[in-house]
């Protein structure tokens, strides 16, 4: 990891530079807010449709779990290293997504408040246990992982029909974009220190990769609901996540591989045809069954 702390500090340097601050009290309309114990929830009250709303929380009780993925990436690495300061500050920054969208969720009144109190406590006591402890497979992983997040956050936005969820999480959006930058970045760095390993983990961590969400009760439906929606499928993680990050590190153009790596190459290339394949031939079964 010497190797790139200084490209970690001038990545984190630019980060800091770049992102705006900003306030979840500025995004939420407090003055719409009602008491609970006065007027109980009553799913008639939401004013977003039921994808939406599972969308929002099923991005919510992911962000709600950040405690885990901060060991995850804290515990490989010293807590004085460059990547320890990041991390830190990413932290930091992700608990704003988590307030930001309760807080709005909560004030308009799309989720039952008790539910989710529920999903919370039975998500954080699963916790996350992360596949990824190699250095280079964290980073891969991270660097995928944060382009997801940031097209599901603003798909659900785009899909909200709702102006304050639009911008609330237009904003989460960008903060998820600009960590992506940045492990992207530290990624980039690697490759050009040892593309053959980088490459290798690239494979290896496509291959097997999920969300963090997937410990989320009722995950799989809470999924499916989201992908009707237009939030997050199949087609969605081929062609807005895995083609832009292996497009961003001129995967095809990478030189001086080993054999080994070459061939691993070969089959990330064609892992985006084959994951759109595989989404049309779930569109077909879906339009068939109505």
């Amino acid at each position: 990891m010497a190797v790139v702390d200084a490209d970690i500090e001038r990545l984190m340097a630019e980060h800091i530079a770049k992102r705006p601050t900003w306030y979840a009290h500025d995004l939420v309309p407090w003055e719409e807010g009602r008491s609970y114990v006065d007027e109980p929830w009553d799913e008639s009250q939401c004013t977003v449709s039921p994808e939406v709303r599972e969308a929002m929380v099923l991005n919510l009780l992911t962000e709600d779990n950040l405690p885990y993925y901060h060991y995850a990436i804290a515990s490989e690495f010293g807590e004085d290293s460059a990547i320890g300061r990041w991390t830190r500050r990413w932290t930091a920054e992700e608990g704003q997504h988590a307030i930001v969208i309760r807080d709005y969720l909560m004030i308009s009144r799309n989720c039952d408040p008790v539910a989710l109190e529920d999903a919370r406590m039975q998500t954080v006591s699963r916790g996350w246990d992360s596949p990824w402890t190699d250095p280079i497979d964290i980073f891969v992983y991270t660097s995928a992982q944060e382009l997801a997040t940031r097209v599901s956050h603003r798909n659900t936005g785009v899909v909200a029909d709702d102006e304050t969820a639009y911008e609330i999480m237009k904003r989460v959006a960008a903060d998820e974009n600009y960590h992506f930058i940045f492990y992207k970045g530290i990624v980039s760095a690697m490759l050009e220190h040892d593309p053959s390993a980088c490459v290798l983990s690239m494979r290896k961590v496509y291959e097997n990769f999920a969300m963090p969400g997937t410990v989320v009760p009722n995950f799989r439906k809470r999924a499916a609901k989201t992908a009707r929606a237009g939030v997050y499928d199949l087609r969605i993680h081929a062609e807005k996540v895995l083609t832009p990050v292996m497009r961003d590190w001129a995967l095809a153009d990478l030189e001086g591989l080993s054999p080994e790596a070459d061939a691993a190459r070969e089959d990330l290339l064609a892992m985006p045809g084959a994951l759109v394949a595989r989404a049309e031939k779930l569109e077909r079964r879906m339009a068939k069954a109505g």
